[in-house]
């Protein structure tokens, strides 16, 4: 199989099985997003190990996989007393681990924020409408990011001559850039067809240009993250991207610009 045809394949089951739990419910969106969490966090946690860094991962990992569930389930009360508890077993642990350092305690509740704060924003997306017509909003959200990532990469392939970032990722290049906000923009100008949804086309063209730039921080957010620990993935899980960090490092800052959007306009 070429390498294009593993990764389409790969982004099609992805991409459908992501789709299906969103859609079915709450509750299945939030064991989706823990998942997730869980995952990029372990994926992050072993890039560090590889750089001489000392994070607690198993804390990390359980706290990033938790914080969906205590959004799910307590809202922005679970996710302040989950963020306190996890911030004090790590200085317990810091004070009898000997070889910790305060720049370890300080990376594993960053990567836990990193992953699962930030992908905890989904479900209050989707709690700014009932039932299946919110699970469709945040599979708007998911397709603005994929949107994006597939503009930028097909027209940055082909037209890409300036280069965006190249110390961080030289593949990308500006007019890929562009592309990818035209994408983004395009997918959310789908969301005005949900039913009682208050959002006009020029609301959603300001959210798309908005999770467009973002996304595209997100993608260098971690790209940077790898470079600086000698990465050129995150992982092996999914065949021709790399590990769930390479495909979701999009997905955490857009949900949570989005979340916050989707907060000042007044939805939730």
């Amino acid at each position: 199989m070429s390498n294009l045809a593993q990764r389409t394949l790969t982004a099609i089951i992805y991409g459908v099985t992501l789709i299906v739990l969103t859609l079915i419910s709450a509750f299945t969106t939030m064991l989706m997003c823990s998942a997730l969490a869980g995952i990029c966090a372990f994926e992050f946690y072993a890039m560090l190990r590889s750089d001489a860094k000392l994070p607690n991962e198993w804390i990390g990992t359980v706290t990033a996989a938790a914080y969906p569930a205590a959004y799910y389930y307590w809202h922005f009360n679970g996710l302040l007393t989950l963020t306190v508890a996890a911030a004090t077993v790590l200085l317990v642990w810091y004070v009898f681990y000997t070889p910790a350092r305060i720049t370890d305690v300080s990376l594993t509740l960053f990567g836990s924020c990193y992953t699962g704060l930030l992908l905890a924003m989904l479900i209050s997306i989707r709690d700014i409408l009932p039932g299946i017509w919110g699970g469709l909003l945040v599979v708007g959200v998911l397709l603005s990011v994929w949107a994006n990532d597939a503009f930028a990469y097909l027209f940055g392939s082909r037209f890409g001559k300036h280069k965006l970032a190249p110390r961080i990722s030289p593949n990308k290049s500006y007019e890929g850039f562009f592309a990818g906000i035209i994408g983004s923009v395009i997918a959310w100008c789908l969301l005005v067809l949900i039913p009682d949804l208050e959002f006009d086309f020029t609301l959603a063209i300001i959210g798309g240009l908005l999770t467009g730039v973002m996304g595209i921080l997100g993608d260098l957010v971690e790209s940077r993250i790898k470079r600086s620990t000698g990465h050129k993935d995150s992982g092996k899980l999914l065949p021709g991207h790399g590990g769930f960090l390479d495909r979701c490092d999009s997905l955490l800052i857009v949900a949570a610009v989005a979340s916050l959007y989707f907060r000042i306009l007044g939805m939730w």
